[in-house]
């Protein structure tokens, strides 16, 4: 009987022995340049890790001996550390990582929702730092987002690598983000880029590629995560002014303004800490009267967020994005000759807006090191247009995210819930109220094996549900009626990818991902005229879906004390049941999202990306070629018999306006370069865009709606090439002032048709910081 009781006695006294023969080693990581804590660096001893809090702090109970500790951090170099653990004792270890030189090691978050060096990443992804948006004068995102290969803006859309062409303001296939939260118009899904902060962006990371299995859908082609700033230990300031003028076109006929179109603005940014909370605010506001006769714009931007830390596992803030103003612009073009710069009477739009968003976030670290966000976004849009086309909206957004770090077998498990929904309110949808519903739930795991390969995977359950509570229009012939639907539909999406490190700085990386697209209100409901033109709603409109693939080496060099990489990709892309506006008659149905049935996308890209000395003076670089074949599935250019409803190839061929298979509103190939150079107080850049003809567009456009627009192509049927030049002057620690030549050649180019590109431009920049 006494038995038992010995064994107890004996387990307990091993369990006290082994606790006492145990000591623990603790610390904090800061940055070594500013002293900033460091958070999720991971300490490593063998099969055993952990991460660090919001202030750098960690905590590791080892057995006694002597060990070696391994502390990692994206865009830092890794420190080994040897110590010698005690019994019963603590021993502070505090380090100072310093930042990692290399392109190779910048951190990126948008491919996993995790920081990871973009070297190792599974997909393509580039980078835009902050210096780059300011020495170029971004006014909006769009702009400085066409510098990057495989990216192309048309009239305010998105396109990479050909996965979109032009869609008339309604319906994405790139998903945009603001810190990781989706920031697409709730009715038409179209990004509001001049909502996006300029003056207070840390970095913006655009990944190639389908993505739905983390992002859901809108992310079919792609991910533009625009990540903002907050305060550091010490306090920040800038503030920029500019002004700018529009110099004549090349053909003095098409100059209709006596007093020269000019653009100027200017922003404020400050940030700082005051004890556990941090302030940033921002603003920004721009006057312009265009080179486009009539086209203005006159707005302002402010932001506010604050963050509060009450303990060293918590943080919970909000960030807020307000922007009021009026804008006008046209459509397309009276006529290509004299008055290419002048817009048809019916072709005019004037929109009054008032666009806000309130984001409130939490993050907790438990602890056992796991992470708890709660992200939240309300965003509201008012936009009071004429001709019957104004249109209100509000998104509401929640997401509960897990992450755990397994830090010792370097395994990162992510997941999550999603909910969203939309009220829309438009004349342009019938003059009714919509709405829409969204709950997602995701899985993703990344894992570094061997310390070369790394490992993704992730999947993503999507379910859609859209109330349409009916209505009637007048088409011009008959009151037709759209009845009440309540729509549901759900999806799985999955990814994959790998990436092997075979050499020091040699990356090889294959990827495939799903993608998914439900449709937009605008795409399926909207009833209205552009340009004289009717626009009728297709309630039937189905979502479309697709995948993509991608095999590619990422090669870094360093040479002479200038280092980089060169970036080789070959991708294939393939959609069902693509969704483009379609012309279907002349009266009354007009234009009409349709799915034109399935589409393939395959090409290569090659990106070279460095900085460093070149000749002994400090420089950065970003080039890259794009080319790409993009088809229908489906083409067939035989003629339609007698009654016979057209086949998806017949009605894909009389929509196009050439004969051969070319998706619409594509460019077969771009090459874009930027250089920035510095020598003492002096700067220089440079940059130049190519790209082939938009080959295919809607026949329609040819020989109907635009004024000469089919003798203007074909008199504009080469390539086209523009460039600029900017200067830079250090006057003092504290301010710069930047000179800019835009379209230094002057050439005459139209992105899409009907709209001719800005001419020669002249812009003076100030800016100021502390």
């Amino acid at each position: 009987m006494k038995q038992p009781y010995l064994w107890i006695a004996f387990l307990l006294f091993s369990h006290i022995t082994l606790f006492a023969q145990e000591g623990t080693v603790e610390g904090v990581v800061k940055d070594a340049a500013n002293g900033e804590p460091l958070y999720s660096v991971t300490i490593r001893v063998g099969n055993l890790g952990e991460i660090t809090d919001f202030e750098g702090h960690y905590s590791l109970d080892l057995p006694v001996g002597e060990y070696e500790l391994e502390f990692t951090y994206v865009g830092y170099a890794p420190q080994k550390v040897r110590v010698k653990v005690a019994e019963g004792q603590t021993q502070t270890l505090d380090l100072s990582m310093a930042e990692e030189i290399t392109l190779l090691q910048t951190a990126t978050v948008t491919s996993g929702k995790f920081e990871k060096p973009l070297g190792e990443v599974t997909v393509s992804i580039e980078v835009i730092k902050p210096g780059l948006i300011e020495s170029v004068n971004t006014v909006s995102v769009d702009q400085v987002l066409e510098k990057v290969p495989g990216v192309n803006i048309i009239d305010g859309q998105a396109n990479i690598r050909g996965g979109s062409g032009f869609s008339y303001g309604a319906g994405s296939r790139v998903l945009l983000l603001v810190d990781d939260i989706p920031m697409l118009q709730a009715d038409a899904g179209f990004p509001n880029w001049n909502d996006l902060p300029v003056e207070n962006i840390e970095q913006i990371e655009v990944v190639k590629g389908a993505a739905s299995a983390l992002y859901g859908s809108s992310a079919l082609n792609g991910i533009i995560n625009l990540r903002t700033s907050f305060a550091k230990s010490e306090p920040e300031f800038k503030a920029s002014i500019f002004h700018g003028i529009y110099g004549p076109p090349r053909d003095a006929e098409k100059k209709w303004w006596k007093n020269t179109p000019y653009a100027t603005g200017g922003s404020l940014t400050y940030k700082r800490r005051f004890g556990r909370l941090d302030l940033v605010a921002s603003g920004f506001a721009l006057k312009e009267q265009s080179y486009l006769e009539r086209n203005f714009s006159d707005y302002q931007r402010g932001t506010l967020g604050l963050r509060y830390r009450p303990t060293d596992n918590l943080h919970i803030g909000f960030s807020s994005n307000f922007n009021t103003g009026q804008t006008q612009s046209f459509f397309f073009w009276l006529n290509p000759t004299e008055s290419a710069l002048k817009g048809t009477r019916t072709a005019y739009s004037s929109t009054r807006r008032l666009r806000f968003n309130i984001d409130p976030y939490l993050t907790y670290f438990d602890p056992r090191g796991n992470r708890h966000k709660v992200m939240g976004r309300y965003y509201n849009v008012d936009n009071n247009n004429i001709n019957g086309q104004s249109n209100a909206s509000q998104l509401y957004y929640g997401e509960y995210q897990f992450q755990r770090q397994f830090a010792g077998i370097q395994l990162v498990a992510t997941a999550g819930v999603v909910t969203s929904g939309n009220s829309i309110q438009a004349e342009l949808y019938g003059d009714t109220t919509y709405r829409s519903f969204n709950l997602a739930g995701y899985v993703q795991l990344d894992q570094k094996l061997f310390e070369r390969l790394n490992l993704s995977g992730g999947f993503r359950y999507e379910s859609n549900r859209l109330v349409n509570p009916g209505y009637s229009y007048f088409n011009g012939i008959n009151q037709i009626t759209v009845p009440a639907t309540n729509e549901k539909e759900a999806k799985p999406v999955f990814r994959f990818g790998a990436n092997l490190q075979v050499a020091e700085f040699t990356y090889i990386r294959a990827s495939w991902g799903q993608g998914y697209r439900y449709p937009t209100i605008a795409e399926k409901y909207i009833t209205t005229t552009f340009g004289g033109v009717p626009i009728s709603p297709n309630p039937a409109l189905r979502s479309e879906t697709g995948w993509s693939t991608e095999l590619a080496i990422k090669q870094g060099f360093r040479l002479f004390g200038f280092e980089g990489f060169v970036d080789a990709a070959a991708f294939w892309s393939e959609y069902d049941d693509m969704m483009e506006f379609t012309f279907v008659d002349i009266f009354p149905n007009g234009f009409q999202s349709q799915n034109v049935g399935g589409t393939i996308i395959k090409g290569l890209e090659f990106t070279v990306a460095g900085r460093g000395k070149v000749l002994g003076m400090p420089g950065t670089l970003l080039t890259g070629i794009t080319l790409i074949d993009p088809t229908f599935a489906n083409f067939d250019t035989t003629p339609v018999q007698g009654n016979d409803e057209p086949t998806e190839g017949q009605t894909n061929a009389i929509g196009s306006s050439v004969d051969y298979n070319v998706l619409k509103y594509r460019n077969k190939r771009t090459f874009k370069f930027d250089w920035e150079s510095s020598y003492k107080k002096w700067s220089l850049g440079v940059a130049v865009f190519a790209a082939s003809q938009m080959e295919n567009i809607d026949r329609v456009f040819e020989i109907l709606v635009v004024p000469g627009l089919r003798s203007y192509r074909e008199e504009h049927q080469s390539s086209y090439v523009y460039g600029g030049l900017r200067a830079g002057y250090k006057i003092s620690e504290h301010s710069r002032v930047t000179f800019l030549v835009d379209n230094i050649l002057n050439a005459e180019y139209t992105v899409r048709p009907g709209l001719v590109e800005a001419p020669r431009s002249f812009t003076l920049r100030f800016d100021y910081h502390l």
